[in-house]
Order: structure tokens, then C-alpha cells, then sequence
């Protein structure tokens, strides 16, 4: 299994990507308490900015965006995390998506995330993010994290559980659904196929 983050942070060092490392932690430990070694990668869109505009206008990818895009596809599991701009995702986040086969999601266990100045733009994550990939019919885990500035350190209160609280429990969920996915069939070479195709012409 593979596990890959992307994260649309802008700022180098930024909340969207310590969002995005704490999360991959998170699937980690709980994946490897199961006996499951799962390396993972975090893209950092803001470093292929300018090949995704590149992509956009003539088609050609870039050799370091292609990597990310195959990266994506071939994932087990997908972290998602975007900062909100205007009441949604980032225009760069959405642009990275739009290059990647609607197809290639199918199925695919996803755990959406997001970070902004204040709690009130949470909902980025029911009315934007949830839609976007339920539209790739991807397999999206209940629990999706948003972190507003305050809520880094912050325990919670009676009525909602603190940061770190929902961070374990999104990552065990995406742990639960990448651990239940079938192992997926190892590509044939092509000598391999042609001995196949041989072997079933004697038999006919």
C-alpha cells in the first residue's frame, strides 16, 4: 500500500501542511499498529505551481508534475488538504485535480482536510471538498478535518472534540478503508504476456 498527501499551501512553512503531515501520521501509526508497512509521500502543490499552469494552457506535463499525477493515481490511500480562499478550495488545489483521469478515484479511500483564519469557514469542507471527490466517486471517510488557527493546541470543549481527537479519528478511518481495499494485481511485463498468449495457443 502507498499513501499520498497533497497539500495546497501556499507559505513555506504553512498550517496546510503540518495539517497534512499530522494526518499522515495519524494513518501511519494506526496502519502500523496492524502490521502494515505503508510508505508515504506529501506533495506540495505551491512547488508545481507553475508546471500546472504550464499543463493547463499546452496539455504537456512537465517530468515533475507527471510524477505527482502518476503519484496520485496509483495511491491506496489520498490525503487531500487545501487552505480556503473566498469560501472554498484554493484555485491551485482545483487546477491540480482537474489534471488527474476522473476515473483514477474511482473507489479510492479519501480523507478530506482543510485549514482557515476562523472556525466559520468549516463548512468548506461539507459544501466544497466532500462534493468534489464524491463527484469522482472516490471513497470518502466521515470524518473530514478542518483547523482554524485557534484550534492548533486547543483540547476541545464539552461539545467538540479538540484537533489532535479528530485528527486520530480521520486517520484511523482512512486507515480502516486502505486496509479493507483488495491488493491490487502487479502489471505483467511484456515477455510474461506473450508466454501467456503461447501457452494458451498450445492448449488450443
Amino acid at each position: 500500500m502507498k499513501l499520498i498527501a497533497v497539500s495546497a499551501g501556499l507559505s513555506s512553512p504553512s498550517s496546510t501542511r503540518l495539517l497534512a503531515d499530522r494526518l499522515v501520521e495519524s494513518v501511519g501509526g494506526e496502519l502500523g499498529a496492524h502490521g502494515h508497512t505503508v510508505p508515504a509521500e506529501v506533495i506540495e502543490l505551491r512547488e508545481l505551481a507553475r508546471d500546472i499552469a504550464s499543463h493547463l494552457v499546452t496539455g504537456f506535463p512537465p517530468p515533475q508534475l507527471a510524477a505527482a499525477v502518476d503519484a496520485v493515481k496509483e495511491a491506496d490511500g489520498l490525503i487531500a488538504v487545501t487552505p480556503v480562499f473566498t469560501a472554498s478550495y484554493s484555485g491551485l488545489f482545483k487546477s491540480f485535480f482537474d489534471l488527474i483521469d476522473p476515473d483514477a478515484f474511482t473507489g479510492k479511500p479519501v480523507l478530506v482536510a482543510a485549514t482557515g483564519g476562523t472556525a466559520r469557514h468549516s463548512l468548506v469542507l461539507e459544501h466544497a471538498l466532500r462534493p468534489l471527490f464524491a463527484y469522482l466517486r472516490a471513497a470518502i471517510v466521515p470524518t473530514a478535518v478542518y483547523a482554524a488557527s485557534e484550534d492548533w493546541g486547543s483540547g476541545g470543549d464539552e461539545y467538540t472534540d479538540g484537533l489532535p481527537s479528530r485528527i486520530r479519528r480521520a486517520g484511523g478511518e482512512l486507515a480502516a478503508l486502505m486496509a479493507a481495499r483488495p491488493a491490487r494485481a502487479e502489471p505483467e511485463d511484456d515477455v510474461t504476456a506473450l508466454e501467456r498468449q503461447l501457452a494458451d495457443l498450445r492448449f488450443d
